[in-house]
């Protein structure tokens, strides 16, 4: 081969910038989108006796645990249209939509009158807001995931994808910087009285900022390449449909079940850690915070390096070490940091249970991309994902405080331990994904099928999902 020539390991320079571009700009939408997803559990403590009245603050909690669970019932809803915007339209137009949504609604919430104000009126609007949202992540997952994991090169598909979850947790910790500042400004007087308000304008001034940033983003070439002059001769009516969708059934149930365990530990160890601390623990909530700030910074750093890993040894090792870990381990780790009274031991336990979840987080991006076809892809990411992620992940917080209310806080360990053991099942059945095609062009260099295709491995991981 002569020294112009270009291999998948040594791409030209102009690919490479384009690829960074690529991963820079969806990574930082996909950040202020899952911002102003989370800030709302993370200042919830703040603001839950503002919009419903009593003298329970663990009522008040799951109140707003509630309604944040009911924006999840909006996932399928904004995976199913805006996934299949992303088929039909491309990847960067539906990027481009959901944080235009993402933006209303953090306005909405920073507007919303309290229950002295104008009684329930103003949870209503906190509700509207939260179906906004929910239905904005939903068609987000699906368009970063597909994004990502198309715009990068074969070889790097695990890191490439690991930043949506890279992106995700420094929103999430945008999110707790806010909070830690506005702790040490202002008193929780003032924090619960309007406070609170502050991160979701700055949600909805990010998400303009972002807004302009998509617009200039390139589209995928596994796209492109779909609505080429030789694609556009085919009929590309179901393209992004359900009738297409349901011709890779068995892949969008593979999505589910892998989904499960993996959904559930994220939001046990993220978005209801905090609350956890201070509730169970006994723990103050600056502190809580602070360990919850320093915990995710180190698990933001940790996903590349898994990402790269299974780009290496392949998908299926790190998923498999990641159940198994969920699956013992969840009790006792849960136990020891119901007991822990101070910042290193809750730490040190949060920071092992993220190390687990990592083994998921950092690739599952990618391993649902490579199980479907270009036509199909983002829908194919998109509603399996976000019926598993509503079902299981959004209502884990409020699982969780069901159990403490009831007076059986120790059951909610088990139920994300059994969450863990289903997917446990799947990933152990499943052939790894890591050699699929996502274009023709792949499936040309490799003579065989493209993901998602009837090949025999596509076919074998189908049948895990039975």
């Amino acid at each position: 081969m002569s020294s112009s020539a270009v291999t998948p390991e040594s791409p030209p320079r102009d690919e490479r910038a384009r690829r960074r571009l690529a991963l820079i700009g969806g990574s930082l939408g996909n950040l202020v989108e899952w911002y102003d997803w989370f800030v709302y559990a993370s200042f919830a403590i703040y603001f839950a006796d503002s919009f419903f009245p009593g003298d329970n603050p663990t009522t008040q909690l799951m109140n707003t645990a509630g309604i944040f669970a009911v924006g999840f019932l909006m996932r399928p809803v904004g995976g199913w249209v805006l996934g299949r915007a992303a088929d039909r339209h491309g990847r960067k137009s539906a990027l481009t939509l959901t944080v235009t949504m993402m933006s209303v609604a953090a306005l909405l919430i920073a507007v919303a009158p309290t229950y002295g104000q104008a009684g329930y009126f103003g949870a209503l609007v906190l509700l509207i807001a939260r179906l906004l949202q929910g239905m904005s992540i939903g068609g987000e997952y699906a368009a970063s995931a597909t994004y990502l994991t198309e715009a990068s090169a074969r070889n790097r598909r695990g890191l490439g994808s690991s930043f949506q979850y890279v992106s995700m947790t420094c929103g999430q910790l945008l999110g707790l910087g806010i909070l830690i500042t506005m702790q040490h400004t202002l008193t929780p007087a003032q924090l619960s009285g309007w406070g609170w308000r502050i991160p979701f304008v700055v949600g909805a001034l990010f998400a303009v900022v972002v807004f302009w940033l998509r617009r200039r983003l390139q589209e995928t070439d596994a796209f492109t390449e779909e609505s080429s002059s030789d694609g556009a001769a085919r009929d590309d009516s179901p393209r992004g449909s359900l009738k297409a969708l349901w011709q890779h059934r068995r892949q969008a149930g593979l999505v589910m079940a892998l989904t499960l365990g993996g959904t559930v530990a994220y939001y046990t160890y993220t978005t209801y850690l905090t609350k956890y601390l201070v509730g169970s623990a006994g723990m103050a909530k600056t502190t809580a915070t602070l360990v919850s700030f320093t915990a995710l910074t180190l698990f933001a750093v940790l996903q590349p390096f898994a990402g790269m890993l299974s780009d290496r040894i392949g998908r299926r090792p790190l998923l498999i070490t990641f159940a198994v870990g969920c699956t013992v381990g969840t009790y006792p780790i849960m136990t020891a940091l119901g007991s822990a009274d101070s910042y290193w031991p809750a730490l040190g336990l949060s920071l092992l249970a993220l190390v687990i979840v990592t083994g998921y987080t950092s690739i599952n991006a990618a391993v649902k991309a490579e199980l479907f076809p270009t036509h199909v892809r983002a829908l194919g990411v998109a509603l399996p994902y976000a019926i598993a992620n509503a079902l299981f992940g959004g209502t884990a917080e409020y699982v969780a405080l069901w159990f403490k209310s009831g007076g059986h806080e120790k059951m909610f360990f088990w139920y994300v331990s059994g969450c863990a053991l289903v997917s446990l099942v799947t990933y152990v059945l499943m052939p790894d994904t890591r050699n699929a095609a996502l274009s023709r062009a792949e499936a040309a260099s490799d003579g065989g099928p493209r993901g998602g295709d009837d090949g025999p491995s596509v076919k074998a991981a189908a049948g895990a999902a039975r």
